[in-house]
């Protein structure tokens, strides 16, 4: 005598559990990847305002180097697509220059220098005793 075995669509139950399964890490690997975009993209944009925030730094420098006396500092002041403003505060020979570099996505930087400016010149010799970024 033969046994008849009856599977009721058990495969066809395990094949949906799989396939869904497979659909949940497929989800997550995808998810997982655009956060990591993203991050990149965060990372990029800080990195911009970082420089933006340079440059500003370096204008004043040159202004400084120009005329030691110069402490107007700049507001709005546009560069690679984002802007950056520079306060310069302090008596010489002790000056302390704060810029803050804005991206065009908006993120901001800010970098301060405290520096010490030479008598002789110009061009004046610049030396910077402490540096601070994102303080």
């Amino acid at each position: 005598m033969k046994t008849k075995i009856q599977n009721n669509g058990s495969i066809f139950l395990m094949t949906v559990f799989v396939i869904a399964l497979l659909a949940a890490l497929t989800m997550g690997m995808l998810q997982m990847n655009t956060e990591e975009v993203q991050l990149m993209r965060n990372q990029i944009y800080a990195a911009q305002a970082l420089g933006v925030a340079e440059a500003g730094l370096n204008d004043a420098f040159a202004e400084i180097r120009a005329d030691s006396s110069w402490a107007v500092g700049f507001f709005g002041e546009p560069f690679n697509s984002g802007s950056y403003t520079v306060d310069v505060s302090g008596v010489l020979p002790n000056l302390t220059i704060e810029s803050e570099g804005t991206s065009s996505q908006g993120f901001v930087a800010r970098i301060a220098a405290d520096i010490t400016v030479g008598s002789n010149g110009p061009p004046y010799v610049i030396r910077i005793d402490r540096l601070r970024i994102n303080e």
